[in-house]
């Protein structure tokens, strides 16, 4: 397994870089990323009108950001920690369905998060949720994202509306009464990356990726969905963005 530790990266050349790496690599790959700038974040057929209070996105000029996988909608800033891995099915033997790979995913972390369990979609402790996940799955490969809340600040969760589609366990809870943090298990957040990096060395034949191999895998042809939207499109009377 390649790591392909990053700082600062913002989120949509995080998820460029993951589409690279999915679809024009073969090898397998953990991408960790921290210190991205604030920006919400969508899946493939999410739509802002049902999910974001447009008038305080417009007002703040949040972006907003679709990327190629399914799933639900984020709110990132700089205490997000983002963790991508990329396998073969073979390599891990794991089946490429979402049920195996999030039960996979859920033994690979708990070593880590003491107490935890993947709940529906979810990572949780109890009732709460820490990280969310998405997945691509395409034949023999597949890819799981997680979004892990170090910390966050309440006051962004209002960009934010409650979904139509939630999990039955968060039944009608705001988001600052269904989510919680990591904050009081890495007191730091280098703390929680650096655990993450020696969790999978240890687990996995792991070295670091070359900045060279990367830009190498990029500039291969593949397709490319993950985009921005444009902030024109962002209002109530557009659903079709």
């Amino acid at each position: 397994m390649q790591i392909l530790n990053l700082s600062n990266v913002p989120i949509l050349e995080q998820l460029r870089i993951e589409e690279a790496l999915l679809r024009a690599d073969k090898g397998n790959w953990c991408l960790i990323n921290t210190g991205a700038p604030p920006a919400i974040v969508m899946g493939i057929s999410g739509k802002p009108h049902l999910l974001l209070d447009l008038e305080k996105v417009n007002r703040d000029q949040i972006p907003v950001i679709k990327r190629f996988s399914g799933g639900g909608t984020v709110y990132i800033d700089p205490k997000t920690v983002f963790v991508t891995l990329i396998c073969n099915s073979d390599d891990v033997s794991v089946v490429a369905q979402p049920k195996p790979i999030l039960e996979w995913s859920e033994k690979l972390y708990q070593p880590l998060f003491n107490g935890f369990e993947a709940r529906e979609n979810d990572y949780v402790f109890g009732e709460k949720k820490f990280g969310g996940n998405a997945q691509y799955i395409q034949k023999g490969r597949w890819l799981h994202h997680t979004s892990f809340l170090w910390d966050f600040d309440p006051a962004n969760m209002e960009y934010l509306l409650l979904p139509e589609r939630r999990p039955k366990y968060r039944e009608n809870r705001s988001h600052t009464d269904f989510l919680c943090t990591l904050r009081p298990h890495f007191h730091q957040k280098e703390s929680l990356v650096n655990a993450l990096c020696t969790h999978i060395m240890a687990l996995f034949d792991a070295e670091l990726a070359s900045e060279e191999l990367v830009q190498e895998i990029l500039a291969r042809p593949h397709r490319k969905v993950s985009t921005r939207l444009d902030p024109q499109g962002l209002s109530p009377d557009n659903p079709r963005t």
